[in-house]
């Protein structure tokens, strides 16, 4: 869409929401109005926590959704922009449901063969060390929160409940999900396209909220290092692992990858960060994108869909 389609009506960007995740979703909602308005659109921003906020939505030609988190990420403000009537970016309700469901989304990798970390689903009744004896080292995450909120590294059993009543304050299932020593590797889809993939590397224990969005001493790798053949596998793997979700539009898969060259699917992000320390206009700069083409392209996508 050019410039000149904002006769069609101005670009609605939802942007902060009541999640965990509202001053990442501001830091990215800030971005994407910034490079709106350099393409020419006329913007409306969208605070869903904002009493009202559907009002603004009247005679918008499209939202860009830039809501992080529960509630605007998971299916729930999709189905109501469905409900309005409001076109909007990204993945549809059920793409964006379950890929913010790690449970779910692990139990669909296992069911078709795509390869993802071992995990058990944990409760006030677990036995912890039992979990501990058949992973050893474990990553306890709450299932239905993005940006590593809530998760802890665990190798003993005190550590695991302690983790877990951790993760529990958070809605949703919790989830141990078994440790692999090696790199994160990190890839952004546009479309049925892929962009390079991005090697992260952190002093911290691992790449938790800190290194992804404060540290100015976490690492990337863009490229990544990686043989060109190994690159297309790994960009095959991210492709499968989104669409087998019914994910649209643009996203971003994050893989680990063991100390035997084996990759693993962590999770699928279907509204990835655009912040200053962000994966996915990282790797568009490394594919001769700037950001306002990057956000051109998303809006496009959203209209081809």
């Amino acid at each position: 869409m050019s410039p000149t389609s904002t006769k069609q009506g101005p670009v609605a960007v939802l942007l902060g929401g009541t999640s965990a995740e509202r001053d990442v979703s501001l830091r990215s909602g800030a971005t994407i109005v910034e490079a709106l308005k350099i393409l020419g659109y006329e913007v409306r921003t969208v605070d869903p926590a904002i009493p009202g906020w559907m009002n603004e939505l009247r005679g918008v030609h499209i939202a860009f959704n830039i809501l992080h988190g529960p509630g605007g990420e998971d299916g729930t403000m999709q189905g109501a922009l469905e409900a309005l009537g409001v076109a909007y970016t990204g993945s549809g309700v059920l793409g964006s449901a379950l890929a913010m469901d790690k449970v779910r989304s692990k139990q669909l990798w296992q069911g078709i063969g795509l390869a993802t970390a071992g995990f058990e689903i944990l409760t006030a009744r677990t036995d912890w060390q039992e979990v501990i004896d058949q992973y050893g080292k474990v990553f306890v995450k709450p299932a239905c929160e993005g940006s590593s909120i809530g998760m802890t590294a665990a190798d003993s059993a005190q550590a695991l409940e302690k983790a877990y009543r951790h993760a529990a304050t958070y809605a949703g299932d919790v989830l141990a999900e078994q440790f692999i020593d090696g790199s994160e590797y990190t890839v952004a889809i546009l479309g049925d396209q892929t962009l390079p993939s991005i090697r992260m590397e952190t002093d911290n224990e691992f790449y938790d909220y800190d290194a992804k969005y404060v540290s100015e001493e976490t690492r990337y790798f863009c490229p990544s290092g990686l043989t060109v053949a190994t690159e297309e596998s790994l960009s095959i793997l991210a492709l499968d692992a989104f669409n087998s979700l019914g994910c649209s539009g643009w996203g971003r898969v994050d893989m680990m990858r063991d100390g035997s060259g084996n990759f693993y699917v962590l999770e699928v992000n279907t509204i990835p960060g655009m912040t200053s320390h962000s994966l996915v206009p990282m790797a568009a700069t490394a594919a001769g994108m700037n950001i306002t083409a990057l956000v051109q392209r998303i809006v496009d996508l959203s209209e081809e869909g």
